[in-house]
């Protein structure tokens, strides 16, 4: 009887310490934040190259808006190269960072070193550009990027009068010539984009409205690596002479980069024959200062505005979240799936600009100042 008592006795105690132990769990996994005081804790911001305006204005504006809520915060630009990348986020943990946001250059490509900072229990916050591969991004903010396509390629069709304004579609126009392109393969975003693009653009491609003289219609064929301008440039050179040196018109190209759009345009311009008064539609992303001064000098046809301020803030709630010990906001819980996981994620609207708009939605903002445009 007493040797009952007493197994009794200890189950009991072995219950009731059991059950205190998993109080301060989640999912198995204790919380980074619970117990630590997390003031003014160290946010590595990553973003992947400073050749693109929007990125530094991106790293700015996380970095910021983190300092004013009493982070301390380490912001580094890997010059589009993947091991630059991969060693400024180790060193980013090195000096114990509690946070990462991450703009991967390469999507697939970080996988090690996020186990590192799972080890180290810190949140990753993947932004714009889906981490793929790995469990150990926790959550995800970006634009609505198939609809994203659907402006890129709605904004070509109202460009050559296919869709007027109010987006009804016009009828007796046509056939018109176009070329493809697509963003960089290994960012998740390109795909998304060029799906978009594409499903719009099907039924006139079907019908026969709209043609493309290169046979170039795979995303394969069309992605441009790294978003390089000048990639996108001789891509357009070499069309030119292979499917249009007969005197074929060129009247539309679908642009997924304002700088991809320079390049285009840079190649209608020296080989092509086109000057700025014949120039085809030509689409565009990210509304940089550049391209807007194009827009409004009449060569790119339009961009899509996605308001990096408030992509900025997003990461910056759901870091201050994560690191209070509390779940961010997101909107999305389905679409975005990095080859492990889905990961829960907070999309954000973008706008179609052309010269008609960008005064009110750019200037008006405050995105933009006259001045950034003389």
């Amino acid at each position: 009887m007493r040797i009952k008592k007493l197994l009794g006795a200890f189950a009991v105690v072995l219950a009731v310490t059991v059950g205190a132990t998993g109080c301060g769990t989640r999912g198995g996994t204790t919380s980074p934040t619970e117990g630590a005081d997390t003031a003014g804790a160290l946010v590595g911001i990553s973003m992947p190259t400073q050749t693109s305006e929007r990125w530094i204005a991106d790293g700015k504006n996380a970095s910021d808006s983190l300092t004013k809520l009493g982070y301390k915060t380490d912001l580094q630009f890997a010059n589009n190269d993947i091991p630059t990348q991969v060693s400024q986020i180790e060193n980013m943990l090195t000096k114990g960072a509690k946070a990462l946001i991450i703009a991967a250059i390469d999507g697939t490509t970080l996988t090690d070193v996020l186990a590192k900072a799972k080890e180290s229990n810190v949140k990753v916050i993947s932004y714009d550009r889906l981490i793929k591969g790995t469990p150990n991004v926790d959550y995800y903010t970006t634009f609505d990027n198939y609809t994203v396509g659907v402006q890129q390629a709605t904004s070509l069709l109202t460009g050559l009068g296919l869709v007027d304004a109010s987006g009804k579609k016009v009828e007796g126009k046509g056939p018109f010539n176009v070329e493809l392109f697509a963003g960089s393969p290994d960012d998740n975003n390109a795909t998304f984009f060029w799906n978009g693009a594409m499903d719009t653009l099907k039924p006139y491609l079907d019908a026969g409205t709209l043609k493309v003289p290169s046979g170039q219609t795979n995303f394969e064929q069309a992605a441009i690596l790294r978003w390089e301008p000048t990639v996108a440039q001789k891509r357009m050179e070499d069309i030119l002479t292979s499917a249009y040196s007969s005197g074929t018109k060129l009247d539309g190209a679908l642009s997924p980069y304002d700088g991809l759009s320079l390049g285009i345009i840079s190649a209608l311009t020296s080989s092509g024959g086109y000057t700025k008064d014949n120039l085809p539609v030509v689409t565009g992303q990210d509304a940089e200062k550049g391209a807007v001064k194009s827009i409004i000098a009449g060569e790119q046809y339009s961009t899509i505005f996605k308001d990096t301020r408030q992509l900025g803030a997003q990461a910056v709630k759901m870091v201050d979240a994560v690191l209070k010990g509390q779940e961010p906001e997101v909107n999305d819980t389905k679409t975005y799936n990095n080859d492990v996981k889905v990961v829960p994620s907070y999309l954000l609207k973008s706008l179609i600009i052309t010269k008609d708009n960008y005064k009110k939605e750019l200037i008006d903002s405050g995105y933009l100042t006259d001045a950034d445009l003389k």
